[in-house]
């Protein structure tokens, strides 16, 4: 694994304005998921809310790693059984689906990234307790972030409240450093044994996003190339936030005033949300 970049206060605020645009988007979009509209229609809102309200570029349209083909939409859309990377498309939502919508916005260079859950009309007690249970595993990777402590504290205390609700914990896709480069190190699992892996500095951003399913862990891929849903075709759920580690604790940068509230017994920092 190569160096984690360790950002300056110039990067910091430029990571925090890019955050809260992200989760702008999202705020934006929620009026308009429910049952009826495709997901391509809501690709194509978010897209020119970004361009033409926020001067934001979506980070996803063009993006191609190695092995891969350009992403064709600005955002991600993943329905019900899509664990991550949905294509928008032609899909009609429909009542009880479940959606994440993934957004990345660059502004001024800086990458901000957030997705969120998303209920179509009323949603199944199983769908529902999935979502739920998956925000509160992201929020209690996010308040193991402090100096001093290890990538693989945030996995484990994920597993482990996925894994006592029933649920597993998706492994070939995982949290990621995030500044000026969309993906960089480190890999933030969201599984593994507290105390290993690499130790928290001040100065370090990555999301934390747990995939967490429904039945079991196992993916298969689609022929686009990008979507990847459960291989037992059961319900997958998955929150996301950029997150800073400051001296005293953590701050999340993907904050905006349509973000749900932390779970109740998540303790905060006082600047995690300022």
């Amino acid at each position: 694994m190569g160096s984690i970049s360790i950002k300056t206060a110039e990067d910091i605020e430029g990571m925090r304005v890019a955050g809260k645009l992200a989760a702008e988007v999202l705020d934006y979009i929620a009026p308009f998921v429910k049952a009826g509209t495709t997901t391509g229609e809501l690709d194509r809102l978010c897209h020119e809310y970004m361009v033409n309200v926020q001067g934001t570029i979506p980070a996803p349209l063009n993006y191609c790693p190695p092995g891969y083909t350009p992403y064709p939409k600005a955002i991600c859309t993943s329905l019900n059984d899509i664990i991550c990377h949905g294509i928008p498309g032609d899909k009609v939502m429909k009542n009880g689906d479940v959606l994440n919508i993934d957004i990345t916005v660059i502004k001024n260079g800086y990458h901000g990234d957030t997705s969120r859950m998303f209920f179509i009309g009323e949603p199944s007690i199983l769908a529902r307790r999935l979502t739920e249970i998956t925000y509160e595993c992201m929020w209690l990777g996010i308040s193991k972030i402090k100096p001093g402590a290890h990538l693989g504290d945030i996995g484990h205390v994920i597993q482990q409240h996925a894994e006592k609700a029933g649920y597993s914990v998706v492994r070939e896709f995982c949290g990621h450093g995030i500044g000026t480069v969309f993906h960089e190190e480190p890999q933030v699992l969201h599984y593994g044994r507290p105390g290993t892996l690499e130790k928290l500095e001040a100065g370090m951003i990555f999301t934390v996003e747990p995939m967490i399913n429904a039945g079991r862990r196992d993916i298969r891929e689609m022929g686009d190339g990008w979507t990847i849903k459960t291989k037992d075709r059961s319900l997958s759920a998955q929150w996301e936030h950029t997150v800073l580690v400051t001296e005293t604790g953590f701050e999340v940068l993907t904050i905006s005033p349509g973000m749900p509230a932390p779970p109740a017994f998540i303790q905060q920092p006082a600047a995690a949300v300022a």
